[in-house]
Formats: structure tokens, C-alpha cells, sequence
């Protein structure tokens, strides 16, 4: 089953957005994640301190694979996937 997973930095240092609030746990667990809801947003999201490529690299080591990249104004967002 492909799995596709996006990463969102609104800068190069971090923190991360690595998932949603339907995200695999065990996924979230291994990188590090953190569940929050933000002020006025109807969603959880999951985020990391860490620089998008540490995330990059931790998920590389899970099989995931870049297959895009673009900018949208200041953020940065990256779509990853996996067979």
C-alpha cells in the first residue's frame, strides 16, 4: 500500500509539521512529534522542534522518499512517499 506524507517548515531551522491529527501514532512517536491545536484552528496538527532535514533523514531511514518540493511564500513543504 503506497503511503504519501508531507512535511511543512515556515523556515529552514524549524519547528515541522509532520503530520495531522489523522496521522499514523507510531510515526509520530518516532520522530518525536507533538500534538497541538492551534488558537482558532478546527485541527490538530503534529510538529517537531527539529529541522526539516532531520525529519527528512529520520524518515528516509523509514523507507519514505521525496518525490516534491515547492515554496509557498516563507514556508517550505515537501510530499514524501512510501510503498
Amino acid at each position: 500500500m503506497a503511503q504519501v506524507l508531507y512535511c511543512i517548515s515556515p523556515q529552514e531551522v524549524g519547528p515541522t509539521m509532520v503530520g495531522d491529527e489523522h496521522s499514523d501514532p507510531n510515526l509520530m512517536n518516532y520522530l518525536g512529534a507533538t500534538k497541538r491545536n492551534m488558537l482558532g484552528n478546527h485541527f490538530w496538527e503534529y510538529y517537531v522542534n527539529d529541522a526539516p532535514r532531520i525529519v527528512l533523514d529520520k524518515l528516509e531511514n523509514c523507507g519514505y522518499r521525496v518525490v516534491s518540493m515547492t515554496g509557498v511564500g516563507q514556508t517550505l513543504v515537501w510530499c514524501l512517499h512510501k510503498e
